[in-house]
């Protein structure tokens, strides 16, 4: 491509025109070494020139506190560098890569949801011995569900284990991807050494004199690994001439095909998420990152590459909103951050115009135009002031009081929304309060901002004892957001013990009929609703019907009614938990000409749900978490014992070189200090990964323990 015919789409102000911008994540399961090939990129880019590292607290991307002393990433920190590739189909043409390095713990998981909902393309890491982990399944699944286009990236090719045709298969099995080896490795394990490049067919070998993986020389592929080499560049084009005809036709006439003609075949199948490339190699040890980063400005998208987003208007028309310097301002605030310098931080992809600093932007959903005091470009916890951001940029903003996470950033003209992310539900609960009544109200605004921060952290107060309940995603989450207040906001907080976010549902159907009528002397209250409730599919939520025909209930008390249903599924009569997947339908009722209003329907519609769901044969249901235990084979029973003894299902158990991987749900209210047990359970040589699975009805030994001990500090969703 020649960079001086550039789209006209281009603002000539622009540095970097969008035909080389890539807006890229780097995602995977914990402690596949993410953070690690991050602080390479950083390195091999410039914008650093010293590398960091997790395992010491010197990560440029882990600049939290508790990051660097847990050696893990608990934030998704964006970053920019810029690359030129030597050759191929961009050969020296500089390319602006926007990164996003995020989270593989899953209690953090919101932190990888709203990245790639903003991402145009995906580094999907994974480790070359264990392979497909579980949070490796959930990210793949969240990549899946935003549309972005990946390569994959096997780290750790010098540990002993490593198996990186191994790996590619377990991406083809367990996660139905369609990879293909754009690299091979050359040695693996202490004899890691390099790699071949099956597009050019020729080998790259570093220098082990050089420990910083800068130096390393092109030779022509060793013998004993050509037959190797050759049969897997033959699949690579059998596997790309089933999306590219004129590569097929080439293919089966054994004409000769160019590398740049490879690269065009691979970057189109892989932009319409039906290929992933991978390479091999070694983050730690400084080999393969060069080639990954030549893989990203090869093969994933630019934004011009990507369908163009979908708006929505208030009357439900739906609008698409394609990249356009020139085109009216839409850009979407994906992330807030309390920075203790510039106040509140918003972070934002613009998909169309210019963010201009000290112009303004209007908000759809509050209705409300808002001013731009400051324009940066983060570079993780620095910032660096800029004027202007173009469509496919990711930036910061400073001075947007009302904007949280899921805003768009608009024209008044366009007054358009785009569709926000979505988050999971808290799956774990407890109570929260000061040490010292002069922190009340510290503590009350600290909890607010990382509320406004984390959509995935929700704060309700209990009615009936006044207590603060705060409810997140995992231990470890609320453990970190206590350790925040201490730090940031300088509030001592006692917390209780965790709870469970229980939920109820039905097993049948059943009618239900909710009358709210008071006489006071004057004017009195009339509802009358009738509702039949049945199950519904998993996952659903509440549905609420209105099958109300012929005015029986008046227009103006339908919404009311349906309010009341909702407000009741809030607290199911099990436990008092929140009732999820049913399905409600109001058929009947009746009305006052004088008396009825919106609240008396609205209690009415109360009434009538907590009728029928007594009748419905009402489930208590807990929350089942996915288990991977990964262990030396002679700790193999005792890990399995111990699974059975938490009312674990054991689901599946292979051995992956010298460790026994055992798969397993098993009940939240049970995984309570498994760090510890599991530490202890097998000399510390053992480790686990876990993440909410699905719910199941609570055993009936068990149910009037749970309800006997609630104390009604419910997770409000």
């Amino acid at each position: 491509m020649d960079p001086k015919n550039i789209s006209s789409l281009n603002s000539p102000a622009r540095k970097t025109p969008l035909e080389f911008t890539r807006n890229i994540g780097i995602a995977a399961h914990i402690d596949a070494g993410k953070t690690t090939t991050t602080e390479r990129i950083l390195y091999y880019t410039g914008v650093v020139h010293k590398m960091g590292e997790v395992h010491d607290g010197t990560a440029v991307t882990d600049w939290m506190e508790q990051e660097r002393e847990r050696g893990i990433t608990i934030t998704s920190a964006a970053i920019s560098c810029g690359w030129t590739t030597q050759e191929g189909l961009f050969r020296k043409i500089p390319h602006q890569i926007n990164l996003i390095d995020t989270p593989g713990h899953v209690d953090f998981t919101a932190e990888v949801e709203r990245s790639l909902r903003v991402l145009d393309g995906s580094v999907a890491v994974f480790c070359a011995v264990a392979g497909v982990q579980p949070q490796s399944e959930t990210v793949w699944r969240q990549m899946d569900k935003y549309h972005v286009p990946r390569i994959a990236f096997i780290n750790k090719m010098d540990r002993t284990g490593a198996d990186f045709l191994g790996a590619v298969e377990d991406i083809r099995k367990k996660l139905g991807g369609n990879a293909h080896p754009l690299f091979l490795n050359v040695g693996s394990a202490e004899t890691f050494k390099g790699l071949i490049d099956l597009v050019r067919m020729v080998a790259y070998v570093y220098d082990e004199s050089d420990p910083l993986g800068v130096a390393y020389k092109e030779i022509a592929i060793p013998e004993e690994l050509q037959a190797s080499a050759q049969q897997f560049h033959e699949s690579l084009l059998e596997a790309l001439a089933d999306f590219d005809d004129a590569l097929a036709v080439k293919f089966l006439e054994g004409a000769s095909i160019s590398f740049d003609e490879i690269r065009r075949a691979i970057r189109s199948a892989t932009i319409a998420m039906k290929f992933v490339g991978v390479i091999p190699g070694s983050s730690f040890k400084n080999k393969g990152v060069q080639m990954l980063l030549d893989a990203v400005v090869h093969y994933l998208p630019s934004p011009l590459d990507l369908p163009p987003m979908k708006a929505f208007r208030d009357d439900g028309s739906e609008v698409s909103v394609n990249p356009d310097d020139s085109g009216p301002l839409s850009a979407l605030g994906f992330k807030l951050m309390t920075d203790s310098y510039v106040g509140k931080l918003v972070f934002c992809r613009v998909y169309r115009g210019q963010l201009r600093k000290g112009e303004s932007f209007y908000n759809p959903r509050t209705r409300n135009t808002e001013r731009i005091s400051r324009l940066m470009i983060m570079k993780a916890d620095k910032r660096e002031d800029i004027d202007v951001a173009y469509s496919g940029d990711i930036c910061a903003i400073v001075g947007a009081r009302g904007v949280i996470t899921g805003d768009t950033l608009c024209d008044r003209s366009s007054d358009e929304a785009l569709e926000p992310p979505t988050f999971p539900n808290p799956v774990i609960s407890m109570s929260i309060e000061p040490k010292s009544k002069a922190d009340q109200e510290k503590l009350s605004l600290a909890l607010q901002r990382l509320a406004e921060e984390d959509p995935t952290f929700q704060v309700t107060s209990d009615p009936e004892t006044g207590q603060t309940i705060i409810a997140g995603m995992g231990e470890l989450h609320l453990d970190i957001i206590r350790d925040r207040l201490f730090r940031e906001f300088k509030v001592d907080a006692n917390a209780g013990r965790p709870q469970i976010a229980y939920r109820e549902t039905i097993t049948a159907a059943a009618d239900g009929e909710g009358k709210f009528i008071r006489q006071s002397g004057g004017r009195g209250q009339y509802g009358h609703v009738v509702i039949k409730l049945e199950p519904a599919e998993k996952g659903s939520g509440v549905e609420v019907l209105n099958e109300i025909v012929g005015g029986i209930i008046p227009k103006e008390y339908i919404k009311p009614s349906q309010e009341g249903i909702l407000e009741g599924a809030r607290n199911g009569v099990v436990a008092g938990y929140p009732v999820i997947d049913v399905k409600v339908r109001i058929v009947d009722g009746s009305f006052h000409e004088v008396d009825s209003s919106e609240m008396a329907f609205r209690m009415a519609g109360i009434f009538a749900f907590k009728d029928a769901m007594k009748k419905a044969s009402p489930i208590l249901l807990e929350p089942i978490m996915k288990v991977e235990v990964s262990t030396p084979e002679e700790y193999q029973g005792d890990i399995v014992g111990d699974l059975n003894r938490r009312r674990g299902q054991i689901q599946k158990m292979e051995m992956k070189g010298l460790l026994a991987n055992i798969d397993a749900w098993v009940p939240l209210e049970m995984m309570f200090g498994y760090a510890t047990d599991v530490r202890s359970l097998t000399k510390g040589r053992a480790s686990y990964s876990m993440e909410p699975s699905h719910f199941e009805q609570v055993p009936s030994a068990i149910l009037q323990k749970i309800i006997d001990s609630s104390t009604r500090t419910v997770v409000r969703s």
